[in-house]
C-alpha cells in the first residue's frame, strides 16, 4: 500500500459499537473508494457472485487501504455462497485450506481469495470447531451471515465491508472511527483472540508498523501477557509471518515494534542475547544497516532474500559459537563458523522453519567471510566466481561498517571486480607477461608391441 497523510473523508459515527446490532452503512458519496483503484480481477468475482443471487463484499485490508488512499496489493471477497457453490461458478478456481476452506479464483498470475461468511460453530447446529488446551483455533468451517461473519475477524480496521450491490462501505465495529484516529483495536476480548490465535499479536506488530496504528490500551496489555503463546504456534507459520514483517518494506518499523512489545526475543532469542551483551549497541547498529538496506532494495523493486536478514540477526550468536570451537576444540576460522552456524540454526528452526532453500546459502555465506582475509594467488581469484560471493561480499560490507573488516580489505574486493583479468591477476600478485606463449606438450608415442605367435603379448 502506497503512504499517505490523508485521513479518509468519512461521515462520523456517533452510535456506540456495543449496542449496534446491524451496520452503520455509509453511502458512495461519503466515502472515497473508487472501482477505478481495485483489480479488475476482484471486480469480475463480486460482480459474478453478484449476478448469480449471492452477497459479494470486497473485505479486509484491501478496504482499510482504499480508505486510506493507498493502492492494495491483495483483494479479498466474502459471500453467502458456500466454497462448493462458488467452485461450480468459476472454472478456474479451487477449494484450499483444512482450518478455513476458502477458494482461489485464478485470473494469470493474479489470485482472488473468497471466503464463505463464517459463525461461531459453537452457536450453530453445522459446521466443525477444534480447539487446543490453551484455545487456540484448530479448525472452524461453520458458516452463517454477514452479521455473524464480522465478530470472527480480528481488528476493527479489517472488519469493514465494501458492497458491490450499491457500493456503499458496512462497518459494525468502528473500524472507521480506529482508522481515522489511527488506532488499533482488536473485536472482542483482547485475551480471548490471542489465545484463539498467538498469531494475532504478530499482526497487530504489523499493522502497527506497515500503518502507523498504535495499539489501544486493552490490546497492548493482553500482547504482554499473550506474547509466549507464539511458542505454541507451528514453525512454518512463523516463517510466513516473518516475511510479512520483514520482506514488505517496512523492514526496520517492524523490527522497532517487535522490540518495543518485547516479541523480538520470543522469534529470536539468542539474537537478543546478544543485544543485551556488552558489546549490544554494535549489534544493534548492524542489524540496523540490514533493515535499511533492505527496505531501500524492496522501495527499488529489487530482490531480497529471508536468507540474509535470518543471517544478520544470528551472527552475533553465531561469531560467539565460532570463537569459542576455535579456542576449544582448535578449529579453523572456516570449520568453526559451520559449526557455529549449523548449531544456531539448528535452534532457531525450532522457533521458525526456514525452509533449506535458504538455510544451504545461509551456511555458505558466513562460512565464506574467512577468505576475504586473502588476497593473494590464484584460489583467491577464483573466489569472486564463487556462487555466494556477492551475498558474502554484501555482508562483509555490513562487518566493514561495525570495524570487524578493515577497510582496506573491504576496497580491495570492490575494486577487483570492476578491474579486467589482466588488472586482476596483477591484483592477486600472479605473474602475468604477455611476451611468453606456453609451448604446446608433445604427445608421446607410444611403442608398438610385436604380436607373438599365439596371439597373446609378446615376454
Amino acid at each position: 500500500m502506497s503512504k499517505t497523510t490523508n485521513k479518509p473523508r468519512l461521515t462520523e459515527l456517533t452510535e456506540p459499537v456495543a449496542t449496534r446490532t446491524s451496520p452503520a452503512i455509509i453511502p458512495r458519496p461519503e466515502h472515497t473508494i473508487s472501482r477505478k483503484h481495485i483489480s479488475r480481477a476482484a471486480l469480475k468475482v463480486l460482480y459474478q457472485l453478484h449476478e448469480a443471487g449471492h452477497q459479494a463484499f470486497l473485505v479486509g485490508g484491501a478496504v482499510r487501504d482504499l480508505l486510506l488512499g493507498g493502492r492494495p496489493k491483495d483483494f479479498d471477497v466474502a459471500t453467502d455462497a458456500e466454497p462448493e457453490t462458488i467452485r461450480a461458478l468459476f472454472r478456474s478456481s479451487r477449494i484450499i485450506g483444512r482450518r478455513f476452506r476458502l477458494v482461489h479464483v485464478r485470473f494469470g498470475r493474479e489470485i482472488i481469495e473468497v471466503a464463505t461468511f463464517r459463525a461461531d460453530a459453537r452457536d450453530t447446529q453445522e459446521g466443525t470447531t477444534e480447539s487446543d488446551d490453551k484455545g487456540r483455533l484448530l479448525r472452524d468451517n461453520a458458516y452463517g451471515a454477514i452479521d455473524d461473519d464480522v465478530w470472527r475477524r480480528d481488528f476493527t480496521v479489517n472488519a469493514l465491508y465494501y458492497n458491490i450491490a450499491d457500493f456503499s462501505v458496512w462497518d459494525y465495529v468502528g473500524g472507521v472511527a480506529d482508522i481515522q484516529k489511527s488506532r488499533l483495536s482488536l473485536i472482542g476480548d483482547p485475551e480471548t483472540r490471542l489465545r484463539e490465535d498467538p498469531v494475532r499479536t504478530l499482526r497487530a506488530v504489523r499493522f502497527s508498523a506497515k500503518l502507523g496504528f498504535e495499539p489501544d490500551e486493552p490490546l497492548r496489555k493482553a500482547m504482554a501477557e499473550h506474547r509466549g503463546l507464539l511458542k505454541d504456534v507451528p514453525a512454518a507459520r512463523l516463517f510466513d509471518e516473518f516475511l510479512k514483517l520483514f520482506q514488505a518494506g517496512f523492514a526496520s518499523k517492524s523490527y522497532r515494534a517487535l522490540r518495543e512489545h518485547a516479541v523480538f526475543r520470543v522469534l529470536f532469542p539468542d539474537a537478543s542475547k546478544g543485544l543485551a551483551a556488552t558489546d549490544g549497541d554494535k549489534f544493534e547498529h548492524f542489524i540496523q544497516m540490514a533493515l535499511d538496506n533492505t527496505d531501500k532494495r524492496v522501495a527499488d523493486n529489487r530482490p531480497v532474500t529471508p536468507m540474509f536478514l535470518i543471517a544478520v540477526f544470528l551472527w552475533w550468536p553465531i561469531k560467539a559459537r565460532a570463537r569459542a570451537l576455535q579456542e576449544d576444540d582448535g578449529m579453523t576460522p572456516t570449520q568453526a563458523l559451520g559449526q557455529a552456524t549449523f548449531e544456531c540454526l539448528a535452534r532457531q528452526q525450532s522457533i521458525i522453519a526456514i525452509p533449506r532453500r535458504f538455510t544451504v546459502p545461509l551456511r555458505e555465506m558466513l562460512t565464506l567471510q574467512p577468505r576475504f582475509q586473502r588476497t593473494r594467488g590464484g584460489r583467491s581469484m577464483g573466489f569472486l566466481e564463487h556462487r555466494r560471493f556477492r551475498a558474502a561480499y554484501d555482508f562483509m560490507l555490513l562487518r566493514t561498517e561495525i570495524g570487524e573488516v578493515d577497510e582496506e580489505i573491504a576496497k580491495f574486493w570492490t575494486d577487483v571486480q570492476e578491474q579486467d583479468r589482466s588488472a586482476r591477476e596483477q591484483s592477486f600478485g600472479m605473474r602475468h607477461d604477455t611476451t611468453r606463449t606456453k609451448a604446446p606438450r608433445k604427445r608421446r608415442r607410444r611403442r608398438r608391441r610385436k604380436p607373438s605367435g599365439d596371439g597373446g603379448s609378446a615376454d
